[in-house]
């Protein structure tokens, strides 16, 4: 039977070697969030806040028993 010899494990060296990995992916990380909010401050202000102003703008004026008199006499209810 032949054995194979097991490899030494990394004494030297390994800690600099890990925190050089873990710097990197921290950095991509918190790169990766500062995106994300500079996305969701951009997706606010162009289109979550038009549209909630449009449909303030759209209640202001709206009038629902004169749009059921319409719906109704154009005869979409059933029952009505």
């Amino acid at each position: 039977m032949t054995s194979s010899a097991l490899t030494k494990p990394q004494m030297r060296g390994l800690l600099a070697k890990r925190l050089r990995f873990h710097v990197v992916g921290a950095f991509v990380v918190s790169l990766g969030v500062a995106a994300f909010y500079k996305f969701a401050a951009f997706y606010k202000f162009a289109v979550a806040e038009p549209r909630k102003n449009a449909y303030a703008d759209f209640y202001r004026n709206y009038d629902s028993l004169k749009d059921f008199e319409e719906m109704r006499r154009a005869g979409i209810f059933q029952s009505a």
